[in-house]
């Protein structure tokens, strides 16, 4: 989880984060946000939550008779949106342009997010009542969904012995700013200039293509996903302090880029089988370019 969110940053990319509650999916987020120094917002989404309370809206100042934009939660360099399927579509919608265009229109007016930008979304995949499922076109765009199972025997044990040793010291106040929001930028855009073959592309291309030609895949992934597949690729590259992408990047980014963006078909979800495993099956399909 950890290495997928920091390459989700470095490839300027957002991320959702499924899992059942208290497997530390917030608490993952705000140790990101600390770590780096950028401003952090935090967004705790519910049914009755309205556009307006996330992207902002216009309030009239009396003292000069006009409407001031009043800028919500959403405006900041990292965002966490917490239980994104709370909220009803028609807030979930005032994400859609904000994610995709790093922008927000209201009243003809543009107002531009400030780079980096980056939206952590968590949900509970268990608890649906009271829920509302995300449309396609906003699953797209998060460049990774990222599945946080239960801990191990062995890790549960880890985590009752860390957290009794800092007894009243907080989780979060050992943690300093490793990284400004001016040094991110400029990594993404060497992240950018990562070299990749073009056997390489074709392989990425022959990936994606095969989820929309596989009789256990009812919708397969759109260009978007290629785009991701290549960007997180590069960014997973750079993370191994290398100036070139490798099959085994690609390999490694394509089940968290994949899984959200395609949909199986019905006899396989009746069989049990999930996308993880389908994806799996079509990388072995494929010839691995050396």
């Amino acid at each position: 989880m950890v290495r997928l969110i920091i390459t989700a940053l470095l490839a300027d990319g957002h991320v959702l984060i499924e899992g059942v509650p208290g497997v530390a999916k917030t608490l993952t987020a705000k140790l990101v946000a600390k770590a780096v120094d950028a401003s952090f917002m935090r967004v705790q989404f519910t049914p009755d939550l309205m556009p307006s309370d996330v992207i902002g809206t216009p309030v009239f100042n009396p003292g000069d008779a006009k409407f001031e934009f009043r800028k919500g939660p959403v405006f900041g360099n990292i965002v966490l949106v917490d239980e994104i399927n709370r909220a009803p579509a028609k807030t979930q919608a005032a994400l859609l342009e904000v994610m995709e265009e790093r922008q927000i229109s209201i009243d003809g007016t543009t107002y531009k997010m400030d780079a980096p930008f980056m939206v952590l979304a968590t949900q509970n995949p268990v608890e649906q009542e009271g829920t509302y499922r995300l449309p396609e076109a906003q699953l797209d765009r998060f460049l990774f969904k990222i599945e946080v199972p239960y801990p191990k025997e062995d890790e549960e044990l880890q985590i009752l012995s860390l957290f009794h040793k800092m007894g009243n010291h907080n989780a979060l106040d050992g943690i300093s700013a490793a990284l400004s929001g001016a040094q991110i930028n400029q990594l993404r855009q060497q992240v950018k200039q990562i070299l990749i073959e073009e056997k390489l592309l074709a392989f990425i291309a022959k990936l994606v293509h095969q989820t929309r030609n596989n009789k256990s895949i009812y919708l397969g992934a759109s260009p978007r996903a290629s785009l991701a597949i290549m960007n997180a690729a590069k960014a997973t590259a750079a993370m191994q302090a290398r100036d070139f992408v490798t099959p085994d990047d690609i390999i490694a980014v394509a089940a968290p880029v994949l899984r959200h963006r395609i949909i199986l078909s019905p006899e396989k979800e009746m069989e049990g089988i999930n996308e993880n495993e389908v994806i799996k099956q079509i990388i072995n399909g494929l010839e691995i370019p050396r």
